[in-house]
């Protein structure tokens, strides 16, 4: 009898410090990967004295500041599909590092776009055709920008 109590409480003792053993494991914590920059556009000068950059994450946030805005927004992926679609139509790696007006041109706007590694910057009255529809889309997102309500850091979503 002694035996069979001395092994009864042998298995309790097993089982008791096995079950203890058996939980699960935590999960390793995995961090989001950090976005990167899409693109960095800036734009100045001009009559209207601008003074504004957009920047745009490849996860859809934009971080959009000027004169009289600085918020973050989210981009949709149409829009994110549209832009990566013009920097590729205007074979944006290809063209010039700089395109300067004639000293002495007054009031012109002046940007400064960076994609994939290669900043362009060019000024009104020489744009290329190519890089036209590109600074057409990111004014498009400045404009809508300004016109949304920060909603108290809550992304504002543009309309498409």
């Amino acid at each position: 009898m002694k035996k069979w109590w001395m092994c009864t409480v042998l298995i309790i003792i097993v089982l008791v410090l096995g079950c203890g053993c058996l939980g699960s494991k935590t999960p390793p914590v995995s961090h989001p990967p950090v976005p990167a920059v899409l693109v960095d556009y800036y734009r100045s000068g001009g009559i209207a004295g601008f003074n504004d950059r957009l920047v745009i994450f490849d996860n859809g946030v934009a971080v959009v500041s000027g004169k009289t805005i600085n918020q973050e927004i989210e981009i949709n992926k149409t829009d994110i599909d549209r832009i990566v679609m013009l920097f590729n139509q205007s074979r944006f790696s290809t063209l010039e590092q700089s395109y300067s007006a004639r000293p002495g041109s007054a009031d012109l706007i002046k940007y400064t776009i960076s994609y994939q590694n290669k900043t362009v910057d060019a000024e009104d009255t020489v744009i290329p055709l190519a890089l036209q529809p590109i600074i057409d889309e990111l004014n498009r997102i400045l404009t809508l920008a300004s016109s949304v309500k920060q909603t108290s850091g809550v992304f504002a979503n543009l309309p498409g």
